[in-house]
């Protein structure tokens, strides 16, 4: 269990702290307000955090997207992918919830709203929705081409050593270009979480999640093949800092 256990305080840390960013920093004024640069930081530094404390255990995954890549490259079994989702999932929904007590408190100001994700009109730049779906699509696509690049067994020592680092600041890039199509997901557990927590206070997130559940798993799915077929490198098991686990089940640090 220690390895869905990690994964479960992952995607709780990222959740926490990304989201935090958006709906607390994002709410301030002044010195305390926080625009795109910011949260696209907290975003991308959490998972840092995470990839160096959790990733010795169990790569430090914390999105069902990155799972399902590694799945598809025959880096992890069916099994290990699935109680890592689920793992994911909730440790999302949780973050969600904790968010909603401490913004509760909030004694003017909070629309209920937790950093869900959406498109269309009146959310941010209101780009449609196959603007969103290709975004989202392309940018998980791009982001576990690195992963998986990173974490690969053959990745030199001096790469793999920081592949962390790279992830992270790769996340941060993401977002500091998609925030303002999709709000950015890359991730179905980051979508999941806030979207049922906060569905009282904004149904139409929950009606428009499916979209943040498809697209990185496409984009995921399509990367993770490029690796099992061998046109990205050897089909062999990662080694690396933060990879996926191995089809044994072993821990891959």
């Amino acid at each position: 269990m220690q390895k869905p256990i990690a994964e479960f305080i992952g995607a709780f840390t990222l959740v926490f702290f990304g989201c935090g960013a958006a709906v607390i920093g994002g709410m301030g004024s002044g010195p305390t307000a926080i625009d795109v640069l910011g949260i696209a930081f907290a975003f991308g530094l959490a998972l840092i955090a995470m990839a160096y404390g959790i990733g010795p255990i169990s790569g430090c995954h914390i999105n069902p997207a990155v799972s399902f890549g590694a799945f598809v490259a025959k880096r992890m079994s069916l099994n290990d992918f699935i109680a890592y989702a689920v793992a994911q999932i909730a440790g999302a929904v949780v973050a969600a919830l904790v968010l909603a007590l401490i913004l509760s408190g909030k004694a003017s100001g909070w629309t209920g709203g937790l950093g869900q994700n959406g498109w269309g009109a009146g959310y941010l730049g209101e780009y449609n929705a196959l603007s969103a779906f290709v975004f989202e699509a392309v940018a998980t696509f791009l982001f576990l081409l690195v992963i998986l690049a990173v974490t690969h067994e053959e990745t030199p020592p001096h790469i793999s050593g920081v592949a962390g680092i790279a992830i992270g600041l790769t996340l941060v890039v993401i977002h500091i270009t998609g925030i303002n199509v999709t709000g950015v997901s890359v991730n179905p557990a980051r979508s999941i979480g806030p979207a049922l927590v906060g569905v009282l206070s904004n149904p139409h997130a929950l009606a428009q999640l499916w979209l943040f559940i498809v697209a990185p798993l496409i984009g995921a799915g399509a990367a993770g093949f490029l690796f099992a077929s061998g046109a990205l490198g050897a089909k062999k098991d990662s080694g690396a800092t933060l990879p996926p686990v191995s089809q044994r089940g072993e821990r891959a640090a």
